[in-house]
């Protein structure tokens, strides 16, 4: 059953919040632009997965059927996102002396690794750029037909300024084609292309490319942009509700995915347009060259420099997901250790709420100040989420009703104070919007649990013999591993430190 909730949702293409109405209700179709496979994945690529699992998630509670398609790249993305040079893949495999395809097949499969740590669930299609080499031939052939593209010694190019007589380029970055002109090299005869601002629809492969499929008008390769285009309209339709990705595929990629599509099919592709803001790394931009670059394999094991220690997986979710996803995020060891924080903290939380039971009590009169205050929480979780999936409001509300949780469970408000509806639906909702839509569930390693009440009995027997050295020793070893000892009145009980 669909809840009564009404999103907005800023829509990069119109520049402002819209309220979200999909095109076939209760059906979304969501495409995100996925990795080009030739390296390890890095805190760039974990943003974006994180981000639009966390919207997937959300549509899905909601009661949404959510068709989630996330691309593998893995031909035509050059070096420098240009149409000229080696491709990505073929230059990784000619370096490491390997098919294309097995460094495909290699780095696909760590990128999965890695997302499963994330707590990324696996998108509903995943559909590769080298399986589609069919649609992508038929969609050049169409816009051929249109009149928006032509060939030229075996390569075919969008032609970008016969387009903008009949519909605006630039509709999603802003760009005007007078600028882009002027900023566009020289072609001096040395490019195949009518016009500098012209982009590759088909290349046809020089004798040293590897990666290569026989069409109309060579033997080649489709161009970058026009993968993601084929793709989506192949398992989304012409039309479907959200395309998103990183800010940095504003222009060109998705600039030029919108022309291809809206020259093929008449329409824009995609109604919403969500992107998510960049990475930096103590206020720089992320980038080899400058020695801040770090793979997610780095930061999981603190392999790397710049890191002072490991940060877990669910660390990382966190920290993602503390800032609104059009918010820039600063990567540092401050930021990471205040987001370990707060994840021991949430998983704390979690620990209390799913062993919290409704107690009734008679005699205790409902405290009206209180439920007021629930209430209200609980509005401020949705209206986080509701306010173009701003997690950052949704996580301090949920730290707010935390408070309310732990009230309960310390004995300093009685349940029946609030009745028992309310602390149902407080308890539920918490666990929902933590596990379910937020993604974050507790890290533990094998055996953990037996471990620890292992060494929670050994401590109960040395403080019953009062061997207070060996109740320092566990604590501090307990510590290591970030969990810590509570002595209650009913015994002892764990909780992760929050330190």
């Amino acid at each position: 059953m669909m809840q009564e909730q009404k999103i907005r949702v800023y829509n990069s293409l119109s520049g402002k919040k819209e309220n979200f109405e999909p095109l076939n209700p209760p059906f979304v179709g969501l495409y995100l632009c996925g990795p080009t496979v030739y390296g390890d994945a890095h805190l760039g690529h974990a943003r974006p997965a994180v981000t639009f699992d966390v919207i997937c998630r959300y549509l899905e509670y909601l009661g949404y059927k959510v068709r989630y398609v996330r691309n593998i790249t893995d031909v035509g993305h050059l070096v420098n996102d240009a149409d000229e040079g080696e491709d990505k893949i073929a230059k990784k495999a000619r370096l490491e002396q390997l098919e294309p395809m097995e460094v495909v097949q290699y780095y696909t499969d760590r990128y999965h690794k890695d997302m499963k740590r994330l707590n990324v669930r696996p998108p509903s299609i995943e559909p590769r750029a080298t399986g589609h080499i069919v649609e992508q031939v038929e969609m050049i052939k169409k816009i051929l037909d249109e009149g928006y593209a032509y060939e030229s010694n075996g390569s075919v190019y969008f032609d970008v300024l016969k387009y903008n007589e009949d519909k605006p380029y630039g509709i999603l970055s802003g760009r005007k084609i007078d600028e882009m002109m002027e900023g566009s090299r020289s072609l001096d005869g040395q490019s195949d292309k009518k016009n500098g601002v012209d982009f590759a629809l088909w290349k046809k492969a020089d004798e040293q490319h590897i990666m290569r499929w026989p069409s109309p008008w060579s033997e080649g390769f489709p161009g970058w942009h026009l993968e993601c285009s084929a793709m989506s309209a192949k398992y989304l339709g012409e039309q479907f509700d959200i395309h998103g990705g990183g800010m940095d595929l504003k222009f060109p990629h998705h600039e030029a995915e919108i022309a291809q599509s809206t020259a093929c099919h008449h329409k824009i592709p995609a109604k919403y347009w969500m992107h998510n803001n960049m990475i930096t790394i103590n206020g720089q931009k992320m980038g080899k060259s400058l020695g801040n670059f770090i793979t997610l394999e780095e930061l999981f094991d603190g392999k790397h420099d710049l890191l002072e220690s490991a940060y877990s997986p669910m660390t990382m979710r966190f920290f993602i997901l503390q800032a609104q996803y059009r918010s820039t995020l600063d990567f540092s060891n401050e930021g990471l250790k205040a987001a370990r924080k707060g994840y021991r903290k949430m998983m704390n939380g979690l620990k209390v709420a799913k062993h919290l039971t409704y107690v009734p009590e008679e005699g205790v009169e409902q405290d009206e100040k209180q439920i007021k205050q629930i209430e209200s929480i609980i509005n401020s979780i949705f209206r986080g989420m509701n306010d173009d999936f701003n997690t950052a409001v949704t996580i301090a509300s949920l730290f707010n009703l935390l408070k309310k949780i732990n009230l309960i469970h310390n004995g300093n408000l009685s349940a029946s104070a609030i009745g028992e509806e309310l602390f149902n639906k407080m308890v539920n909702l918490f666990i929902t919007m933590v596990v379910e839509v937020l993604g974050l569930v507790e890290e533990r390693p094998d055996g953990f649990e037996v471990m620890l009440q292992y060494l929670i009995k050994e401590y109960k027997q040395a403080k019953e013999v009062r061997n207070y050295e060996k109740v320092d020793e566990i604590r501090a070893e307990l510590k290591k591993v970030g969990v810590v000892l509570k002595d209650m009145k009913e015994g002892v009980d764990w909780a992760y430190d929050e330190l």
